[in-house]
């Protein structure tokens, strides 16, 4: 039995005074909060990540699943409540394309866990042979209900079910596009709260199984940054990004010179740019000059222009080519919006396609430009939020793909196959149930 009831880190903090979370008898099984969860995935690197109800030493055991027997550990940490409990370990020096199996030792101990804990190195294919195939699901918006600090009336979040259906499809990784969880009133102005809420949500039962079964990546939209349409000027900013690296375990966190979250990794032969549409944004009520990238812009263009990888996608928290200047679309920003489609022209860069979340809806967006290949932006909206059945912005979207609009709770898979120079991406969006509710197939050479 593994403890994952949400606690409010103040109270976590005093309670830690005393020498434990749960009690000065807690048990052993009563040690975890949250996770095990795997993070990022290299060829000879994964990151592994879980969260503690107290101080304790943790590490993770580990073995390939075809060598049992053969179990390596890695380094040990203690956690502690500054972090709230949380703890980051690298599993290092193994062999590219193998699967593991992995347990969390708590001071000492192995706590016992009853779903699936695996995870997976990238293949090396380079200069041996094709691409090999796999799968990444996409979602964006995951509310978890506090009745405390919710707003009065029905509950914002539901079908939780929707989260055991990802893991039946079985993602190789998993992209978060977005308020990955929703800070509330009490969350916004306090570290404490914001430790809270981003423990609240992910220390949520149904989500667990999810966590441990294969690699997460993450980018963040207004609600797990700040408050509603929040920008650059948010006070504590500084705060939610030091929160936001804590819980996720991408494989790195913006840059040295302009802050933020940006990153970027590959998964066989796509490469993902996480891109950062809070920390440089202006105001919503600024009438000129507006910014959404900010410096990121130039890295972004350099990013893509440098890559190699067959498909290449810009992962944003809001839509980018949704020509409706509302709902904060990247039309909103058209010097910015301007320059990244003109630069992607003038560069001759191919493979280029965008993956958003945000406006709790799902939808395909393609945009024809003269003289080149069309642009997509896949928006993947809402994993267990409420479903927005109507919206200006869609009414007016003309670059929508006719039926590919479903406005219910849902989430993505991309597949990969094909040799190497005839890649297939085959885009399917699901239901809360796990069901295909639409299908479309994007070539590689569409896309130069």
């Amino acid at each position: 039995m593994i403890r994952h009831s949400p606690m409010l880190p103040a109270a976590l903090l005093a309670l830690t005074a005393l020498g434990s979370l749960a009690g000065p008898a807690a048990a052993q099984e009563d040690l975890i909060q949250s996770g095990p969860m795997v993070g990022y995935s290299e060829m000879r690197e994964v990151a592994l990540w879980v969260q503690t109800t107290r101080a304790a030493d943790v590490k993770f055991v580990y073995w390939d699943v075809e060598d049992p027997e053969s179990r390596r550990e890695t380094a040990e940490v203690r956690t502690t409540a500054d972090d709230a409990f949380v703890a980051e370990i690298a599993a290092m020096l193994l062999e590219p394309g193998r699967r593991y199996g992995y347990e969390v030792h708590v001071d000492g101990r192995a706590v016992p866990i009853d779903w699936r804990l695996e995870f997976q190195t990238q293949e090396l294919w380079q200069w041996r042979h094709d691409p090999p195939e796999f799968r990444i699901a996409l979602a964006s918006c995951l509310y978890v209900n506090e009745p405390a600090y919710d707003r009065p009336g029905d509950p914002y979040g539901s079908d939780f079910r929707i989260l055991d259906a990802v893991v039946r499809a079985r993602p190789d990784a998993m992209l978060w596009m977005g308020d990955n969880t929703y800070l509330r009133e009490t969350d916004w102005y306090s570290r404490s709260g914001i430790l809270h809420r981003y423990t609240d949500t992910r220390s949520y039962p149904a989500l667990q199984p999810l966590l441990g079964a294969t690699s997460h990546y993450a980018v963040w939209d207004d609600h797990d940054y700040g408050p509603d349409n929040s920008d650059w000027t948010w006070r504590e900013k500084a705060t939610t990004k030091d929160v936001f690296d804590l819980f996720w375990a991408n494989p790195s966190s913006g840059t040295p010179e302009f802050g933020g979250i940006a990153t970027s990794f590959q998964w066989g032969d796509a490469e993902f740019f996480l891109v950062d549409d809070r920390w440089f944004r202006s105001s919503e009520n600024r009438v000129s000059d507006r910014r959404m990238l900010g410096p990121q812009l130039e890295w972004l263009i350099d990013a893509l222009a440098s890559s190699r990888s067959t498909f290449k996608f810009v992962v944003v928290g809001g839509q980018m080519l949704n020509p409706e200047a509302r709902w904060e679309t990247f039309a909103t920003f058209p010097e910015e919006r301007a320059r990244l489609l003109d630069a992607l022209r003038e560069n001759d860069i191919p493979g280029v396609m965008f993956l958003t979340g945000d406006v709790h809806y799902t939808v395909l967006t393609r945009m024809p430009r003269q003289g080149t290949y069309p642009l997509y932006d896949m928006t993947v909206s809402p994993l267990t939020a409420g479903p927005n059945e109507t919206d200006e912005a869609t009414n007016n979207n003309y670059l929508l793909v006719p039926g590919t609009l479903y406005a219910d709770h849902n989430f993505a898979t991309l597949d990969f196959s094909g040799p190497r120079k005839d890649r297939v991406m085959t885009i399917s969006v699901r239901s809360a149930d796990g069901d295909v509710v639409w299908t479309r197939e994007i070539r590689a050479s569409e896309l130069r």
